[in-house]
């Protein structure tokens, strides 16, 4: 038998999460971003220097 201090913690996280799940929510509209295309394996990833001149 759980004792009571254990029984209540489920309880209280029960009602948290019940109260987190009707609680409103905005979606936010978020773009598609394209797929990367995978490189192969004997491919080198192309590499440079940018130069910022402030």
């Amino acid at each position: 038998m759980l004792d009571a201090f254990i029984i209540e913690e489920i309880r209280k996280k029960r009602r948290e999460e019940k109260e987190r799940l009707e609680r409103p929510s905005v979606q936010l509209p978020l773009p598609v971003l394209p797929k990367v295309p995978q490189r192969k394996e004997d491919e080198k990833p192309s590499r440079g220097v940018i130069i910022i001149d402030l």
